[in-house]
This record gives structure tokens, C-alpha cells and sequence, in this order.
């Protein structure tokens, strides 16, 4: 974050992979926090239909659904 910025591109990627440990570990709320920060910076940075954006509304997606939420896992799959 301070050599790059909080809205790099790269931060987000490191977000998103902090977020895939929390996941793993069944930390589904520090999961969905964490994708959060990345998918915020990614739709400044990179845009709505950027494929990393897509990706990170796909894991967020994944974590609802191993919740059993799965009204919000298909809203964002859409």
C-alpha cells in the first residue's frame, strides 16, 4: 500500500488474495471485507467490465453461496 497507493491496481490483487486466505480459513466475513476494498478499487481503476473486476464479484459470489446466501451470491454472479 505505500509504495503503490491504496487505489493501485496491485493493492487490490493483494486485497483479493488476503481475501482467498480468509475464505480458506472459513472466515467468510473477513473474506467478503476484504473483497470488498479490492472490488472498490477495481471498478475506480480498472472499470466495471474489467475481468479482474468480473473476477472479484465472482469470488464474492462463491462466499455468499458457501453461506447459503444464495439471493446475493446469484446477484452477483449477474
Amino acid at each position: 500500500r505505500k509504495a503503490l497507493g491504496e487505489d493501485h491496481p496491485h493493492t487490490a490483487s493483494t486485497y483479493n488474495n488476503m481475501a482467498v486466505v480468509f475464505d480458506s480459513q472459513g472466515d467468510h466475513v473477513k473474506a467478503l471485507e476484504y473483497y470488498e476494498k479490492a472490488l472498490v478499487i477495481r471498478r475506480k481503476a480498472l472499470g466495471e467490465d474489467h475481468p479482474d473486476t468480473a473476477t472479484t464479484y465472482n469470488n464474492m459470489a462463491g462466499v455468499f453461496k458457501s453461506q447459503g446466501d444464495y439471493a446475493n451470491a446469484l446477484e452477483y454472479y449477474e
